[in-house]
């Protein structure tokens, strides 16, 4: 496909989204409005100084900023905000499913009430599905360099709020924070009914997947790219056809690899594991989930068939009833017969 035609194609091309941070997607315009909403002040002039300032070294220098930004977020009327122009830009990219990533610690611990958080975002997410169509959950993450004993007290303002919540995740610093110190947690969660993921293998290395695997009983992996190091590790992610949701632009924005060219996705791919594309914060990693896609697509010239296949794990790694899948995977069949 030459460029045009491989842009065309990948706008209509029927995805799911599985990892996404809503906090990730503030674009600095909306931060400067929602500041001067709240009457605060932020550490740049304008939002080409707060562009100017990701660049990043690793995921921790990228969290010092991504953190600072979440600042602005205050009342239930903000998360919506964030939440529908996030909905918006997935619904023009034929998006079809969203699962989104929030953070309730990074909020309250600014004495912002778990209420408050996902008031505003159920808001967006059932005006999104009235109005655009758009099949949307959440999935609750417990930052992992906050106490385990934090995320029991979240986990369990959570309870009320359940029929909200699909599943709850592990995210932040990887580096010093394994997942066996969530481990209860994670039990109380799956008891209370809520599935699991975590994030792992992104900094941290293939121990860190295989712990979230076997104590934190985690359905998808989140980034897990460091699983090639481990050959046994890669044959069990493989026989239980385990996802691993992978952010490219993300990878490459925080030095996991030099280039796209550099990623690994070609020897996820070949090695026979359930890889889905995603775009991880995409304000701040310049791109949504089909940039995320044209940056692959250009790097490994990847073949309709081939996006099709990502499209295709996307919707079989979601949590979906299975009719809904059924659905948008032959959704994805027709669709990719077309251009064939």
């Amino acid at each position: 496909m030459i460029a045009r035609d491989t842009a065309t194609f990948i706008q209509g091309l029927p995805k799911a989204e599985l990892h996404v941070h809503i906090e990730g997607t503030l674009e600095p315009e909306m931060m400067f409005a929602l500041a001067a909403r709240n009457g605060l002040a932020l550490d740049f002039d304008s939002v080409e100084a707060l562009r100017q300032a990701y660049e990043f070294t690793n995921l921790q220098s990228f969290l010092d900023i991504y953190y600072s930004g979440a600042r602005v977020l205050r009342k239930a009327a903000d998360f919506e905000d964030l939440a529908w122009a996030y909905l918006e830009k997935a619904h023009a990219q034929n998006v079809r499913h969203v699962e989104i990533f929030f953070d309730p610690q990074t909020h309250t611990t600014r004495g912002i009430s778990f209420g408050t958080v996902i008031t505003g975002l159920c808001r967006a997410l059932a005006r999104g599905r009235k109005t655009l169509g758009l099949s949307a959950s959440l999935i609750m993450c417990f930052l992992r360099h906050l106490s385990p004993e934090y995320a029991l007290q979240t986990l369990f303002e959570a309870q009320s709020h359940r029929e909200h919540i699909t599943a709850v995740g592990l995210d932040s610093s990887e580096a010093g924070y394994p997942p066996k110190l969530f481990t209860d947690v994670f039990a109380r969660a799956r008891e209370a009914g809520f599935s699991a993921v975590a994030h792992a293998g992104e900094e941290g290395p293939p121990e860190y997947i295989r712990q979230a695997l076997t104590l934190l009983k985690a359905a998808r992996i989140d980034h897990g790219v460091r699983c090639l190091e481990d050959d046994d590790l890669v044959r069990t992610l493989v026989r239980r056809r385990v996802p691993l949701t992978v952010c490219p632009l993300s990878n490459v924005k925080l030095k996991i690899f030099e280039t796209i060219a550099h990623h690994n996705l070609i020897a996820l791919l070949n090695r026979g594991l359930c890889v889905t594309i995603n775009s991880d914060d995409p304000a701040y990693f310049g791109g949504y989930i089909n940039e995320n896609l044209m940056a692959v697509c250009e790097a490994f010239d990847l073949t309709c068939r081939d996006l099709g296949r990502l499209a295709r794990n996307s919707f079989e790694a979601a949590f979906l009833e299975d009719d809904q899948r059924q659905l948008y995977l032959e959704e994805v069949d027709r669709y990719v017969r077309k251009f064939e």
